[in-house]
């Protein structure tokens, strides 16, 4: 895929393919049988189609960074390096599932079928956006994806109402939501998982394990692992790999089937990681919380060059799903902007 030098991070812009980690990430898909599985039934166009989604989320911030630098809007809070986390979820879903996005899961939105467009215009203001102009906090309820509330950790007890008018209509349907590491301290997220759990809610949280809560370290806020989080609360629990939309694509997958059998609520913990700051306006101070180590390690595992290098290897031709993706961009932008005008 084209790399942006002006808006990517330092370690996307000159990547090449590790081939210790390209070997890892195949062996991951035939580690777990239940996930080989999965994986199994996807065919060449599916696996095209989460490509396209990893691009446009990621084709999709950039674009907002260009804004940002332009001063068309004020600031971004982007998922640079954690598109895998929501992408994969979104694929693993049914059409009649719900989504309670936060802000870096931007991406749910268009996965889910709004139009970019419409979301590009959200960002603007604009009167004939999803949101009417109200709130860059945006969603489509004819989509099923809810509008994020703000603070962290609100849409877990959100997500939980959802997943009790499925049960109580006995439809077979999940409610899913994500949270970072520090939202799962927080009121809400206790009292939303804790409900699900107490009566057995077809809701998945997606767990970030991003290590980071804003500008804080997780060692400095938190003692026992994420991973013991589910544990705590009766929840069913997988782990996954964030930066490997197949391995996050079939873990959601599992947790969809267990909520819909009646299994209660399930936590995925995706361990990934977020190539900078809190959002724009703090992206250098942002790289200097963790350790350049870190940003190196997990550069090397982005997300969409690994999975391109996987679909080649496969035989399958990702160049023109990437100028389709860019241009759908481009053109969705310029929409957004005429109509602001």
């Amino acid at each position: 895929m084209q790399r942006y030098p002006a808006y990517d991070p330092p370690e996307y812009v000159g990547w090449k393919p590790d081939p210790e980690i390209q070997r890892a990430f195949r062996e991951r898909i035939n580690a777990d049988p239940e996930r080989a599985a999965i994986l199994q039934r996807l065919g060449p166009e599916d696996h095209l189609r989460l490509y396209a989604g990893l691009l446009r989320n990621r084709l999709h911030e950039i674009m907002l960074q260009r804004w940002v630098r332009q001063g068309v809007i004020s600031k971004a809070w982007l998922g640079t390096g954690e598109e895998a986390t929501t992408i994969g979820a979104c694929h693993a879903l049914q059409s009649g599932d719900v989504v309670a996005p936060m802000i870096r899961n931007a991406g749910a939105c268009h996965e889910r079928g709004m139009d970019v467009a419409d979301i590009f215009s959200s960002y603007l203001g604009g009167a004939d956006s999803p949101s009417r102009g109200v709130d860059v906090h945006f969603g489509d309820f004819s989509r099923g994806v809810v509008p994020p509330i703000s603070m962290i950790g609100s849409m877990v007890p959100v997500a939980a109402g959802y997943a009790l008018a499925f049960k109580t209509r006995g439809e077979s349907r999940v409610a899913l939501t994500w949270c970072g590491d520090g939202g799962v301290r927080t009121g809400e997220f206790h009292e939303g998982l804790g409900l699900a759990a107490a009566l057995s809610l077809p809701l998945i949280v997606v767990l970030q394990d991003n290590g980071i809560a804003l500008g804080t370290p997780y060692a400095q806020h938190s003692r026992a692992p994420l991973s013991e989080v589910p544990r705590a609360y009766g929840a069913a629990s997988w782990s996954c790999d964030g930066n490997h939309v197949l391995d996050v694509y079939a873990a959601t997958a599992l947790a969809a089937e267990h909520c819909r059998q009646g299994g209660g609520p399930a936590c995925l913990v995706a361990q990934t990681f977020r190539m900078g700051g809190h959002a724009t306006h703090d992206q250098p101070e942002g790289r200097k919380l963790l350790p350049p180590e870190a940003f190196a390690y997990w550069g090397r595992r982005d997300p969409i060059g690994c999975y391109e290098v996987f679909l080649i290897e496969e035989g399958l031709d990702p160049e023109p799903i990437e100028k389709s993706i860019r241009s759908e961009i481009e053109s969705a932008a310029d929409q957004a902007l005429a109509r602001r005008r």
